[in-house]
């Protein structure tokens, strides 16, 4: 039982120690490798020394948001006298993302770990692990390893003969994409249609069950036991030293037109440039990169200029036109039709609309049918501009951002590459009426 990626020197494993580590699945191997120690640790806190170290450390949600997960945790009101619940985000499903299948699988401890943490300190006795419903292996994994930790009396009402209550549980989610937004997975919690849900109430106000609630994503609660355990100094001198707001290691998945693709480890605000060319290896023999997206399909298209000049933390990306969002690099080379995967991704988003707003709905369908036109070679010329329009009147006007996430590839595409969809469109022959001599 072998991981098909060999850590290169560069890199910091933290969480992905143990990836190919067969013997880190089982409890008895994750505490000859330390686990649990963290949470022993907690259980023996307040609730609110646990929030200032995280919140010390700067931490921030690794789903794509990237919020400060110490400040989201302490907007839970530990006296409000009401249960409070913690749901960890597993349902994975942003194309070009595929690490926190990897923590599940290899170190599901570890997330166990975290989870039970978190849970502790934001009040709440209930953690639910919401996991994509395709995801058989990892939810294997993490239902054996729950069996054990409840065996050993490490989770249950007397969690490591500490007297408090913390259990986990896993909700298996039925593979709709919208279900990663965190209010349509607490819906579906609830078994509820996925629906996203109008804000506020917020969470923390109103979540699961109208009680209040945090949402965190896997690789986000599974880095909390490192902390605890290394202190937030440690955590917080990981990264760029001329960047204190993104601090610590990031896992980024990497796919695609590239050497050797797989989940790397490394320090944020490592250079993209050397991330792409050094440790995943550079282009495929005979090409070139073309077109780049590093945080999964819904955050804007770099151009290589753009990639190779970026730092890989929240602020680097953003300082050029994208977004660090999930870590899921997509590499596309000139041997690619840029437009086609454009329009893919707008097929997928069309798919996956829960159909609740109509921008949404209707915008998400109609620039697919526009995009996989145009690569057929009918479009027009007038189809850009339609495009752009659609884009904007998708853009900030629904309940939830898939529709915002359909534009941005088509926004960017556009911006970035025009050329490309001119290319494919037919330049309409115009009939010559001969002159009378």
């Amino acid at each position: 039982m072998g991981y098909p990626h060999k850590p290169h020197d560069r890199e910091m494993p933290v969480l992905s120690k143990y990836f190919g580590d067969a013997g880190a699945i089982s409890l008895d191997g994750w505490k000859q490798r330390g686990g649990y120690a963290a949470l022993r640790k907690a259980l023996g806190m307040a609730p609110t020394e646990i929030t200032a170290i995280v919140k010390e450390s700067g931490l921030r949600g690794r789903g794509g948001a990237g919020f400060p997960t110490g400040v989201k945790w302490s907007f839970m009101k530990l006296d409000d006298g009401k249960p409070h619940y913690l749901c960890c985000n597993a349902d994975e499903s942003e194309p070009g993302t595929f690490k926190d299948r990897e923590i599940m699988r290899w170190t599901p401890h570890a997330l166990i770990e975290g989870c039970a943490i978190g849970a502790y300190a934001i009040g709440a006795e209930t953690c639910y692990v919401y996991i994509r419903g395709e995801f058989t292996e990892p939810i294997a994994r993490m239902e054996a390893a729950l069996r054990e930790a409840y065996a050993a009396g490490i989770l249950g009402p007397n969690a490591m003969g500490s007297g408090k209550t913390v259990n986990v549980y896993v909700h298996r989610g039925a593979g709709a994409y919208i279900c990663g937004e965190e209010t349509a997975l607490m819906n579906s919690i609830e078994g509820r249609r996925g629906n996203p849900r109008i804000k506020p109430p917020f969470p923390a106000v109103a979540g699961v069950f109208g009680m209040p609630t945090t949402i965190n994503n896997v690789e986000t609660l599974a880095a909390v036991p490192h902390i605890l355990n290394n202190g937030a100094d440690w955590y917080r001198k990981i990264g760029r030293a001329d960047n204190p707001k993104s601090t610590g290691t990031k896992l980024f998945s990497v796919c695609g037109n590239v050497q050797r693709p797989g989940n790397y480890e490394v320090p944020l605000g490592f250079p993209f440039k050397d991330f792409l060319y050094d440790l995943c290896g550079g282009p495929l023999p005979g090409r070139r990169f073309k077109a780049i997206i590093p945080g999964g399909i819904s955050v804007p298209i770099q151009t290589v200029d753009e990639a190779e000049a970026s730092f890989m933390d929240y602020e680097g990306f953003v300082e050029h036109g994208t977004m660090l969002g999930s870590g899921g690099v997509i590499v596309i080379d000139d041997h690619q039709n840029l437009v086609k995967q454009i329009a893919r991704a707008a097929r997928f988003f069309a798919h996956e609309s829960c159909a609740q707003c109509t921008q949404c709905r209707e915008g998400t369908g109609w620039t697919t049918r526009i995009l996989e036109r145009i690569v057929a070679g009918d479009g027009t010329s007038e189809d850009l501009d339609t495009l752009l329009e659609i884009a904007d009147n998708m853009t900030g006007k629904t309940i939830c951002v898939l529709s915002d996430s359909c534009a941005v590839p088509v926004v960017t595409g556009i911006g970035k590459f025009r050329g490309d969809f001119e290319a494919l469109i037919k330049t309409k022959a115009t009939v010559m009426v001969p002159a009378v001599v």
